[in-house]
């Protein structure tokens, strides 16, 4: 685990555009810096033979990588799945020998190799082709839930206590499938292939029994497909909702009434959201209210959020607004109702979702550095306050270590940003930018922020 600072931030409210004023004060501290600069399926590339690309997560401090979709496009149908872990569901269970466990454990030993816990699904990978019209491969309920449970348990052992020739890892999460919701269709819904109600008796089968075998271990889900409806001006639902995102609100009502009255285990609960920052992040506060309303308070319950992408579409792959949205979002969740978070994804793909890593070079994008910037702040130790008045698009985040300390900005907007900076005689030693013309590149402390980019600025 990587070790716990203290991080304090402060995104500027609702005020009227034009300059912004940080003030940092180095000797208050508020709280431990969170895990939010987790991320979803790793880079995979080409040959496995060494996984080349893993270095990079290791090397921007990223704690978890969230295994779902591993299975999928370019994991080849050979990772994590259930199915493909035990591909014969009427097969021994008891038995090592119907498991197939060769590729997930090089997956694994690589992302334990690069300090990286993995944040382990237990279902499927998405199957986006149901929606043409073609039949469904894995995605049905299984159709023996407890049997389904057990061989979770066997796939747990394997990873946590070394069953069938296995290992000791650290992994403190387990998800139970993931957005079982995602269309009120049924037969167009790519995850599960069948009404909501089911994934609830499936719920209540699973987590209760797992829970029960590994009580030290975080047993959640159910990676909702979020709370888009759940907002407008920030906590009232949002009046042009559509009708799935509301049957997204809907369900979410449903299981957690469920949970509360049958007192399933719920250690964490997961949910989404692909908006842009201020909206994701209202969308999190609401997420926060809504476990309240059930009991579920942040004593007993964690708020996980683990597919976020702000600015998605294929244009925006590389882009400085990309990348100074992912920065913005970042500081945003470390200061809201979130206790973890990953970013959908890491993989180095062609597709909507591969923000951080170009396929065509297998370097890093430009939203790469937000987590390397990020990063900066975890190292450090110990978190102080930020107050920042002025423009509301500007993000700010400070932390302080024994020797020296760090400063995180990002303005998300098309507009400069002019900065007056207090940073109690504090010294700048370096400071990095990313914008639209430039990449994790040295600079002087600048007067203004540019457009959609952000910075890193380390002090003694």
């Amino acid at each position: 685990m990587m070790k716990q600072t203290v991080f304090a931030l402060l995104a500027a409210g609702a005020l009227c555009a034009g300059a912004a004023d940080i003030q940092v004060d180095f000797s208050k501290t508020v709280g431990p810096v969170k895990r939010v600069n987790g991320v979803g399926q790793p880079p995979l590339v080409g040959k496995l033979a060494g996984y080349p690309m893993f270095h990079y997560l290791k090397e921007a401090g990223i704690p978890y990588s969230r295994l779902h979709d591993v299975g999928g496009w370019l994991g080849g149908g050979l990772f994590v799945d259930i199915p493909i872990l035990f591909p014969d569901f009427d097969a021994d269970e008891n038995d090592p020998k119907n498991y197939r466990f060769a590729y997930t454990d090089s997956l694994m030993k690589a992302l334990e190799a690069n300090n990286v816990e993995p944040f382990f699904r237990l279902g499927v990978t998405i199957e986006n082709f149901v929606e043409r019209g073609f039949p469904p491969v894995n995605i049905l309920p299984p159709k023996d839930f407890a049997k389904w449970a057990r061989i979770c348990e066997h796939v747990i052992r394997h990873y946590t206590e070394g069953w069938a020739d296995g290992f000791k890892m650290k992994i403190t999460y387990w998800e139970i499938w993931n957005e079982p919701e995602n269309n009120p269709d049924i037969s167009r819904n790519p995850m599960f292939r069948a009404p909501f109600a089911e994934y609830i008796r499936f719920y209540g089968v699973v987590a209760p029994y797992l829970k029960g075998k590994f009580p030290h271990l975080k047993i959640g889900g159910y990676g909702s497909c979020g709370f888009y409806a759940g907002v407008g001006a920030d906590t009232a639902p949002a009046a042009n909702a559509s009708p799935r995102t509301r049957y997204f609100v809907d369900c979410s009502h449903q299981f957690l009434a469920a949970a509360r009255d049958n007192k399933w285990p719920l250690d964490f609960y997961s949910f989404h959201s692909y908006s842009a920052p201020a909206e994701a992040l209202r969308q999190v506060r609401f997420a926060d209210a809504h476990l309240n309303e059930y009991g579920f308070t942040a004593d007993r319950c964690e708020r996980i959020f683990n597919e976020w992408l702000p600015y998605v579409g294929h244009n925006n792959l590389g882009s400085a607004l990309q990348a100074a949205g992912v920065a913005a979002e970042m500081i945003g969740l470390q200061n809201g109702p979130c206790d973890v978070a990953c970013l959908y994804d890491a993989r180095c793909g062609v597709g909507d979702y591969s923000p951080l890593f170009n396929p065509l070079t297998y370097k890093p994008h430009k939203a790469y550095y937000a987590f390397t910037a990020f990063n900066e702040l975890c190292k450090r130790g110990t978190a102080v306050a930020v107050q920042s008045t002025g423009d509301s698009n500007l993000w700010v985040a400070a932390a302080k270590g024994e020797t020296d300390a760090a400063v995180m900005m990002a303005n998300d907007s098309d507009r400069e940003i002019p900065l007056t900076c207090d940073f109690q005689k504090r010294e700048v030693v370096t400071c990095r930018i990313t914008d639209k013309d430039r990449t994790d590149a040295a600079i002087p402390l600048p007067a203004s922020l540019p457009p959609r980019s952000f910075i890193v600025i380390i002090l003694r």
